[in-house]
């Protein structure tokens, strides 16, 4: 019989974080390379591996390249220190960003310039198409660059993040030369210029960067010089936030403040053409107080994500078959209460619309038996249907109160724009706990029936937000079970008033109980090995990263629980060891749609036992996070959720890659080989 085996911080083994991730985005690249996938849905692949990488630089990178510049030698979990790290990171993104870039230049661009999509260069133009374009440079865009040089009298210029420039040197009659540097204003302007007219029907598409319109012209910026040839860089800043919010007297203004520091972080990297004379990159170091190990030279375009007026092309022959998601009757108006009461609902987005969870707190909004609304919005969409069912609400006398977190990253400026809005309205708004992120996906209203007061919820793996819902795996369950509901209403409470309630009847909260009872579910399921019986745990997320439930986990392997873990992207677990982790299994599905929801199953001796919600297995989302997980108490439901949901995705073969001990990823099934989980679920949607 299986022994306890306490393992200690040496003993546990553990994958570095930042490797682990770009093994992720790895697997996105993948996508790029796939020739089964349609021809754009490759292309949009590529864009997202390029934003990704940036966030990557702008968030992760910047704070082990502080940890080197204050000589703080931290080693990770690994036992990488972070020069190390580092220098093992750039080694890894230079290899990453020449096979992107092999991918976009060997083969997407070509491929789509044989289906009549083209990215031409200016010398290609003949000699009328460059006069016509010169001449609309010299109406739309001449006005609007501003050439900068350096000089005594004029510093090196601020450089924007992730700006596109052109940077050249130029040289006066008498022979002084200086560095200039000219913004691409992409942005103000379209990054492709389309060379032809919109109504050109079959004709080939052909599309000019504007950069090269602007470096064929450069001379009418600087009259009277020699101007030499412009090369294209590009730069990343830090863009992480850190709001010391117990030196804060009003969250909001210090977050605008931070914003407001955001354009000045430090340089992170240096993106260049690959050729550009060694003394025009070192003006670019020194005024960019880099050093040579930042710089990454870039055969093709940069800013591929700018590049994306591609995707807008109506082409749906080089794109994914459209689909309509299934909407389920009762789901609207007055009759969703009576849908809601009559058994809980269980949505599985995009497979399933959005709609009702809108019609949700529309219905609530305009019932005259609704009393309140409650609701946590984390990221929104741009014109949120969300937004306007609570300003409805509070038109119609209604109790509202919205948590809005403000420190949701790169989304801060718009929750500061909803939260002013909502107070204007008259919406209760409250920007949650002191040091917490407010990451929980709830919404709760309180209905007058009769003499009572009946709680109708909606617990969420995914944002309220309507246009990420047609793209991210999600799920949303709807209940009126009254001890759910009284839950839901402590978290409120918590987050709303001063409240710290001592336990939760069925929510697994974080940061104060979450963790303790997942550690307390994966030792049950241990324990019932060590007893004789089985044991068998099911976790889908998008991060495993948090070391204690790691050993947890291990420890659970040891006991002969068989663990299958399906997590998108980081995972700092090592599965497949001897003597440590053989019994536990990794997977993770990158396709059509973001995997976004979180699934927890445990097989509880027979008493299967099922959590979906908002937190991945990371310290961030258990200890410095208000997260919940609500548990499937529908026999039903859970049925579904582990024979036909899980199921899918454990034995999917087109998407899924397995995970080795060494943190490498193997696909399963390249081409159209094998079940694909995704196309499994749109079958149902077209059944």
């Amino acid at each position: 019989m299986p022994q306890d085996v306490k393992l200690s911080e040496r003993e546990a083994v553990f994958l570095n974080r930042e490797l682990s991730w770009l093994a992720f985005n790895e697997r996105v690249l993948e996508e790029a390379a796939d020739a089964a996938n349609p021809l754009l849905e490759r292309f949009r692949f590529l864009t997202i591996f390029h934003t990704n990488l940036d966030e990557f630089f702008m968030i992760r990178i910047s704070g082990l390249i502080q940890q080197v510049a204050a000589g703080i030698e931290v080693l990770s979990a690994d036992g990488l220190s972070p020069l190390s790290q580092l220098n093992l990171i750039r080694s890894r993104v230079d290899e990453l960003n020449g096979r992107a870039t092999r991918i976009l230049l060997g083969e997407l661009l070509p491929a789509l310039k044989a289906e009549g999509l083209e990215i031409a260069s200016y010398e290609s133009l003949t000699p009328d198409e460059k006069s016509r374009w010169d001449a609309w440079y010299s109406k739309r865009v001449h006005p609007i660059l501003t050439p900068l040089a350096v000089g005594p009298t004029l510093p090196f210029p601020f450089i924007s993040n992730l700006s596109l420039n052109l940077a050249l040197w130029v040289t006066s009659p008498d022979g002084e030369e200086r560095f200039a540097r000219v913004k691409v204003p992409v942005g103000g302007l379209p990054r492709l210029v389309r060379l032809d007219s919109p109504g050109a029907g079959e004709a080939p598409l052909r599309f000019l960067p504007i950069e090269e319109l602007i470096a064929a012209n450069l001379g009418s910026l600087f009259p009277g010089m020699t101007v030499g040839k412009p090369w294209t860089f590009r730069v990343t800043r830090d863009a992480d936030i850190e709001i010391k919010e117990d030196e804060a007297d009003d969250l909001m203004e210090s977050i605008q403040e931070e914003l407001r520091r955001r354009r000045f972080g430090q340089f992170l990297r240096l993106e260049i053409q690959r050729g550009a004379p060694a003394g025009l990159v070192s003006e670019l170091l020194t005024g960019l107080s880099l050093h040579e190990a930042n710089i990454q030279e870039v055969d093709g375009p940069l800013g591929v994500p700018q590049l994306d007026a591609f995707l807008r092309v109506d082409r749906p022959d080089l794109k994914y078959p459209p689909f309509v998601p299934r909407r389920r009757p009762g789901l609207s108006g007055e009759d969703i209460f009576a849908t809601i009461r009559s058994g809980d609902v269980l949505l599985h987005h995009p497979f399933e619309t959005f709609t009702p969870v809108i019609d949700f707190l529309r219905a609530a909004a305009a019932d005259p038996h609704v009393v309140a609304i409650k609701q946590t919005l984390y990221r929104t969409s741009g014109d949120s249907p969300m937004i306007a069912a609570l300003e409805t609400a509070i038109e119609n006398g209604k109790q509202v109160a919205a948590v809005v977190e403000l420190k949701a990253r790169f989304d801060e400026e718009n929750n500061i724009v909803w939260a002013q809005r909502l107070e204007a309205a008259g919406v209760h708004v409250i920007y949650g706990i002191s040091h917490l992120k407010t990451h929980a996906k709830l919404c709760m209203v309180v209905r007058r029936e009769g003499d009572e007061l009946v709680r109708y919820c909606h617990i969420g793996t995914g944002n309220y937000n309507a246009t990420t819902a047609r793209v991210y795996t999600d799920l949303g369950l709807m209940t009126a079970r009254p001890d759910i509901a009284a839950d839901v209403a402590e978290v409120f409470n918590m987050l709303t008033g001063f409240a710290r309630p001592p336990s939760f009847q069925h929510l697994l909260v974080a940061p104060r109980h979450m963790k303790d009872e997942l550690i307390g579910l994966i030792e049950a399921e241990a324990a019932s090995c060590r007893s004789g019986g089985a044991g068998r745990i099911i976790a889908k997320c998008n991060a495993v990263v948090d070391r204690e439930l790691i050993r947890t986990l291990y420890r659970a392997s040891q006991a002969g629980v068989e663990i299958d873990l399906l997590v998108r992207g980081i995972c700092c677990l090592v599965p497949g060891v001897p003597g440590l982790s053989e019994n536990i299994r990794v997977r993770s599905v990158v396709g059509r749609f973001l995997e976004h929801s979180r699934v927890y199953w445990f097989d509880g001796a027979g008493s299967p036992r099922a959590y979906i919600g908002s937190a991945d297995l990371m310290d961030r989302n258990l200890n410095r996070r208000v997260e919940a997980l609500v548990p499937v108490q529908s026999a039903a439901l859970v049925t579904w959720l582990r024979e036909v949901f899980l199921e899918r995705y454990l034995q999917d073969r087109r998407r899924t890659r397995v995970m080795s001990s060494d943190g490498s990823y193997e696909r399963l099934e390249s081409g159209q080989q094998g079940p694909d989980v995704h196309a499994q679920f749109l079958s149902d949607v077209e059944a």
